[in-house]
């Protein structure tokens, strides 16, 4: 039975520690007293995910969600929540006993893509589509239009240099940050397990330039050995998490502030990664492909509709106190009461003429309303001073003109 290269009072059972501590330290591979390697499914024991392993997955998304809603306002972040079409793997290239390894976010030991992954992919993705080689550029240019102080000197930079920051050569100081941050990414693993994928390469004589056969030249009579790694499965939720600096971009770019620009720029080059680029390792190969999921989606741009309408709500607000504060007492309660109607498709001249029919105001208000009601007469030309009809208790217009004037007499 294969154990753990660990003290024996840490017992043997290790099903509830994180798969990134059985993937590593835990790592039930060994067996005999050569203490040799299993070949049979050695990495069965750190694939599995138990019910803390799942609880802690979703718990950290929660977290880092309220922590982004909270860090920024709707106008400066990004969110868009994907599904892997492709098993996604990452951090192959670190030191394991099965010669690769895969990245774990300590000390929780799950899976996770780190942020600096999620840049140079999304890079890459503005990039390609600014060369116009894969035909719609979807706004991105390679055109550096963005004049931007730098040190002493004033230097044009693309759009890519102003969201992404400035790739300065060796030796050189005049650097630029991005004016975007990317979010370490938790990964909402499909299922009860991660996957595990084999890879077989061949040629390994000639690689290690071990002589197989009595020779190190590439041939066919060379032994390849089946290589075991982890990946996470497909139909996992990735979920991303973009902040602006909008201060930042909007001194030197405010162009790109405009109707939220750099939000349809990115989304656009998140689509490109999702379809042609993949994230994490092997994405030559396939993996690492995702797809927007469309239901989240439209409920993001639901929730921003509703945050874009409070808004304009709270500035309406502002704007009509505003307004009623440089009115007449009068006039302002006139207001008031017109806001109030029930039926808000009234005109405002039917509702204030029928507020005075019914005597709802008094004294020196009274006279103002019915002033501003003549003012609204004159401009929809029912003011009427002669009736030009054969009965004129039955021309409607004259007979209000008459009531107002009354009005405007009274004290």
């Amino acid at each position: 039975m294969p154990i753990a290269a660990v003290p024996a009072y840490l017992g043997k059972n290790f099903k509830d520690a994180s798969p990134g501590m059985r993937f590593g330290m835990y790592l039930t591979l060994w067996e005999g007293p050569a203490w040799s390697k299993i070949k049979d499914r050695p990495l069965d024991a750190a694939k599995h995910l138990n019910s803390n392993d799942k609880q802690t997955m979703q718990a950290l998304l929660v977290r880092q969600k309220q922590a982004f809603d909270a860090a920024a306002s709707a106008d400066a972040t990004l969110r868009i929540e994907a599904r892997a079409t492709a098993p996604f793997t990452t951090g192959l290239g670190n030191e394991h006993p099965l010669q690769n390894g895969f990245a774990f976010l300590n000390p929780y030991g799950l899976p996770y893509l780190p942020g600096s992954g999620i840049k140079g992919v999304l890079r890459q993705a503005a990039r390609e589509l600014a060369s116009g080689q894969w035909g719609d550029a979807q706004g991105w240019s390679e055109d550096k239009c963005y004049p931007t102080k730098l040190g002493k000197d004033t230097m044009p930079l693309s759009m890519l240099d102003i969201l992404f920051g400035r790739e300065s050569a060796d030796g050189e100081t005049d650097h630029l940050r991005g004016a975007l941050s990317f979010w370490d990414v938790i990964p909402q693993i499909a299922g009860d397990n991660l996957a595990v994928e084999i890879m077989t390469p061949h040629q390994p004589h000639y690689y290690q330039q071990k002589a197989q056969a009595g020779s190190t030249n590439p041939h066919e009579s060379g032994q390849p050995i089946p290589i075991s790694f982890l990946t996470v499965p497909p139909k996992s939720a990735f979920v991303f998490h973009v902040q602006c600096n909008t201060a930042h971009l909007n001194r030197i770019a405010p162009a790109l502030t405009e109707s939220e620009r750099w939000k349809t720029l990115l989304t656009t080059a998140f689509h490109h990664a999702f379809q042609w680029l993949g994230f994490g390792a092997k994405t030559a190969v396939g993996y690492g492909a995702m797809e927007e999921d469309p239901v989240a989606r439209k409920r993001h741009q639901e929730k921003h509709k509703a945050e874009q309408a409070a808004v304009r709500k709270v500035q309406e607000q502002m704007e009509r106190e505003e307004e009623l504060s440089k009115l007449s007492p009068a006039l302002r309660a006139a207001r008031e009461f017109f806001d109030a109607r029930p039926d808000k498709n009234q005109p405002e001249l039917s509702v204030l003429l029928g507020s005075l029919k019914k005597g709802e105001w008094n004294g020196v208000v009274k006279s103002e309303i019915a002033q501003h009601v003549k003012q609204l007469m004159l401009k929809e030309k029912k003011w009427k001073e002669k009736s030009e009809k054969k009965n004129p208790a039955k021309d409607g217009d004259y007979q209000d003109t008459l009531k107002v004037k009354t009005w405007l007499t009274d004290q």
